[in-house]
Order: structure tokens, then C-alpha cells, then sequence
């Protein structure tokens, strides 16, 4: 599809290498990497250290880390780097106190965080570089500084009240009680202290000593139930890959207790539908709304750690359940929502990586909510995730229990053309991002887009009784989903964000895309 030209921007393409990142900085040191000889686990690793310094809203080295990597020629594999609750987290305590939800600016929402060891875990399997090189662009932006980027000035500010609710937060984060504007330069000498020590002592410089037991003295300080012997168990894991066809392209997500399932379920169930340009912008949202409706209601019922629950996935990606989806659809008129949690769209950052060799990469790292707890450690700089809070306090498959793993909304994705790499993807925005892939892959495969244009199409979103839909999509449209019942939400504010490279099999370049809703950019060589 030829791109309008009035607006927007022209895709990347490359032959060599290419990155996509939300942070421009952090593009461009993924390309220094590869062009230095990394591969693209090297480049994402480096590339993602960094956006734990220069985009602090969305990702820190306290969060939670999944990733797909497809080897040239080989099969994908998946990683799951996701913490786990204190081995003290039994249901009961929290019955015991009269809790029927954990806040989410709540020690008792703070996971172990599980990301620092899927680096290395995933490094020492399929990186080449030294950890040295790797941290070393995070360290000094930590220690002497960093520019402030817009989209994070933004997000920044509209968090504020989270960090200055901290004491140790607000002192390190902010300036005079204020965010840092677009423009000024912010450092975190205590972070870069601690990415100093994890070069130097691997994943052990974080779940051993000093930076471990800071994190547990400063929760145990604010009431959580966490220990040393938490921080020693952390492992991140290689999973089978839940996947399936659409559109003749192999579809692959990290299974639960991930939601990538509930893209995939979604998928098959519009796989039905025509979604091409030959279908109006109406049926086109109005059917990825009712698709939405029935998948959240089936993933609020089942994902869970498949550890301590039954496993949703043979559930949710049976051909029936993709029937029974369908016959819940009435293409004319909006349908019941089901029950999903009364909570915002998260931050969180993607990137993905394609190198020389065509080794590709699809990372994701998460706080969840901006800033995460908001709770920052007193020596460490280590700001706290609250992924936790995704736990059920009543019996339910994701009911909180020691040592289990959450429901998380951030996703990797892999497009696979047989046994080759064609298109790592990733859309963030918390429960969206199920929708985001759905939408995105639908915008290529279906409407011909490269992945530039799939990224920066408006968006709409069916969450908490509403049809959100952004400022760009026209009043028309908006109208025509009302007339079919539909609560319309035109809302000033973008849904996710998100990247993607393809492959080109045509002629074997690399076509990237980085969304407009962030401060990123695709970058090749």
C-alpha cells in the first residue's frame, strides 16, 4: 500500500541490520552494537539496559522481562522472565487483613523481579559481546546523564503524584517536586552504581548482596512479606511457544501465565471475517471489539501460572473456543462485556532486532504501572514493579500463592514463515496489547500495509463498558458505532505503542517500523 504522503513517515529500510526501539538513543546504540559485530541479542540486551535509564516510566531493571528469539534456520524459542510472589504471599494472610485487592502502589503488589536474569539466561545461550560493552551506554547515562525525551516528559508528569508519594522516589526522580521537563538532563547515580556491579558480578550482582538485600529492607520497611531467599530462587524459564496460523503465517506468543493466548484465540476467531479495506472502518472496529469482548472474558476466567492452575491454553486455542467466539459476535450490534480489571493501560517498552545473519529478536520489559509502585529502593536505585497486583485475593486460577507467577499483559510476538524469522512484533499498552497485535497483524497481512503504516493506523480499544477510540478516527465512524450500541469514548489520550521489523521475501531487506504514540524510531544499516 502506497502511504499518504501529507502525513506520517516512511518506513525504515535496511539490508544489514535493523532495531526498533521507543527511544531514538536507544535505536541507534542497537545499530552500533550490531555494526561492532553483536548479534541482535546483543543489541536488544545493550538496547533495553539503556531504556531502563532513559525511559524509567516504562521499564527499570525491578520490572519483568519476556522474549522470543528465532535463530536463522531454527525454531523460536521463548523466555519467561517473570517474577514471583514471596515465598510468604499464602491467600490467607490477605483474607486474614480484610483485603479484597492489592493496590497497586502496595509493597504486597511487588513481584520478584525476574528481568535481570532473563538477560543473562538469554545472553549467555546466544549473545557475543561482553557484559561490559553491553551496560556500558546505561551506566553513563545513569551516572552523568540523560535528555529527557518528550513522550517521557509527558508520561513523567502525569505520574509525578506516584513518585512523590515516596519519599525515596521523590528525591531521586523528581526535581523540586516536579517532573523532569522535555529537554533538561536527569541522572540516577545510585542505578548506574548498580548496573556498575551487575557487569561486573552478572545476574548474581543483583539477586546476591547488597542490591538484594536493599530491595528486601526497603519493602520489609513499607510492610511486604519479602526475603533474601526470594531474590536466590529467581530462574528465568525457556517455554514451548503457544502459536497458530493466520493468514499463512505462523503466529507465535510466550504462553501463560502470559495473555498471549488471547491474541492468538482472537485471531482465530477473525480469521473468519474479512478485515481487509474491502470491509468498512466500522465493521472493521466494531468486529475487533466484539472479537475483544469474548477473548478478555475467557482470559479473566482462566490464564494463570500454568504451575498451580489448570492450563488455559488447550482452552482457549481449541478451534471450537474459536467458534463459540464467532457465535457470540453479532456483526450488526454490540454485545456484553465480561469482567476486566477497572485499571489504565500500562507502560511498558518493546523493542525487536534483526541482525546481519537474520537472527531475530522480540523483547519486552515491564514495570506495568508507570513507575511501577512508584517505590524506589534507598541504595540501589531500583524502582519497585507492582505486577503483583494483577493477583486475584479470592479463589480464582490467579489467586496469589507463594512462589507463583502472575497474569501479565505484556506480549512478545514472532511472524514465522516455516522455519524463518519473518517479522518480530510487539504492542504495548497493558491489556491492549492482545487487541495491538491482533490489530497490527491484521493491518499487514490483510491491508497491505508495511509495518510503518500498521503502527500508525488510529486504534480503538473495547475495555470497562466503553469503545475507547482515538482523536483520529473520523466523527463518521465514531457515529456509526454508536448507532450499533456501542459506548463511544473519543479520547484524547493514544492507545500503546509499539514496533516490528518484516522481512522483506521478496527481496530479502528489512522493512522497520517504530510507532508515532512514543519518542522511537526504526534504524537500519
Amino acid at each position: 500500500m502506497l502511504r499518504d504522503f501529507n502525513k506520517g513517515r516512511s518506513a525504515a529500510r535496511a539490508e544489514n541490520g535493523m532495531a526498533a526501539t521507543a527511544h531514538p538513543q536507544a535505536t541507534l546504540l542497537a545499530l552500533d552494537i550490531l555494526r561492532e559485530g553483536g548479534n541482535a541479542v546483543d543489541a536488544g540486551i545493550a538496547a533495553l539496559a539503556l531504556l531502563c535509564v532513559i525511559e524509567p516510566h516504562a521499564t527499570g531493571i525491578g520490572g519483568d522481562c519476556f522474549a522470543i528469539y528465532a535463530p536463522k534456520g531454527r525454531n523460536p524459542v521463548g523466555l519467561n522472565g517473570s517474577g514471583r510472589a514471596p515465598g510468604m504471599a499464602h491467600l490467607g494472610w490477605y483474607q486474614d487483613r480484610g483485603m479484597s485487592e492489592i493496590p497497586i502502589e502496595n509493597p504486597h503488589a511487588v513481584t520478584i523481579p525476574g528481568a535481570i536474569d532473563a538477560w543473562f539466561k538469554l545472553h549467555s545461550d546466544y549473545g557475543k559481546l561482553e557484559w561490559d560493552r553491553l551496560l556500558e551506554p546505561a551506566i553513563k547515562a545513569a551516572e552523568e546523564g540523560y535528555i529527557v525525551a518528550d513522550r517521557v516528559a509527558r508520561d513523567w508528569a502525569r505520574l509525578a503524584s506516584r513518585l512523590a508519594g515516596d519519599a525515596v522516589s521523590s528525591q531521586s526522580m523528581l526535581i523540586d517536586g516536579r517532573a523532569p521537563r522535555a529537554g533538561e538532563i536527569h541522572a540516577q547515580p545510585l542505578l548506574g552504581k548498580t548496573l556498575r556491579r551487575i557487569a561486573k558480578q552478572g545476574r548474581d550482582g543483583f539477586y546476591h548482596g547488597p542490591v538484594a538485600e536493599d530491595i528486601v529492607a526497603r519493602l520489609t520497611e513499607l510492610g511486604g512479606l519479602h526475603e533474601v531467599s526470594d531474590f536466590e530462587k529467581v530462574a528465568a524459564e525457556y517455554v514451548p511457544l503457544a502459536s497458530t496460523t493466520y493468514r499463512g503465517l505462523r503466529i507465535c506468543e510466550i504462553p501463560p501465565n502470559g495473555q498471549g493466548i488471547t491474541a492468538l484465540l482472537m485471531l482465530n476467531a477473525l480469521s473468519g471475517y474479512d478485515l481487509s479495506d474491502n470491509t468498512s472502518e466500522v465493521d472493521r472496529i466494531h468486529l475487533i471489539a466484539e472479537a475483544t469482548k469474548a477473548a478478555f472474558r475467557r482470559r479473566d476466567a482462566l490464564i494463570a501460572d500454568p504451575d498451580f492452575a489448570t492450563d488455559a491454553q488447550d482452552i482457549m486455542l481449541a478451534q471450537s473456543e474459536a467458534d463459540a467466539v464467532r457465535a457470540e459476535i453479532d456483526p450488526q450490534r454490540a454485545g456484553p462485556f465480561g469482567e476486566i480489571p477497572d485499571i489504565t493501560h500500562r507502560d511498558t517498552t518493546y523493542l525487536c532486532v534483526i541482525d546481519k545473519d537474520r537472527n531475530a529478536l522480540s523483547l519486552i520489559n515491564s514495570l506495568f504501572e508507570g513507575f511501577g509502585t512508584g517505590v524506589s529502593t534507598r541504595n540501589s536505585g531500583v524502582i519497585l514493579q507492582n505486577r503483583g497486583s494483577s493477583f486475584r485475593l479470592y479463589e480464582h486460577p490467579n489467586k496469589i500463592e507463594p512462589g507463583k507467577r502472575p497474569m501479565h499483559t505484556i506480549i512478545p510476538g514472532m511472524a514465522m514463515q516455516g522455519d524463518e524469522g519473518a517479522m518480530p512484533f510487539g504492542v504495548m499498552g497493558g491489556h491492549y496489547q492482545a487487541v495491538g497485535h491482533t490489530t497490527l497483524l491484521s493491518n499487514i497481512l490483510e491491508r497491505g500495509m508495511d509495518p510503518q503504516q500498521a503502527l500508525s493506523e488510529p486504534r480503538s480499544f473495547a475495555l470497562n463498558g466503553k469503545l475507547e477510540l482515538e482523536s483520529t478516527i473520523c466523527a463518521e465512524t465514531a457515529a456509526g458505532l454508536a448507532a450499533r450500541g456501542h459506548v463511544v469514548d473519543v479520547n484524547g489520550a493514544p492507545l500503546g505503542g509499539g514496533q516490528a521489523i518484516w522481512i522483506d521475501p521478496e527481496n530479502g531487506t528489512l522493512i522497520g517500523g517504530s510507532d508515532p504514540r512514543k519518542d522511537g524510531i526504526a534504524l537500519g544499516y
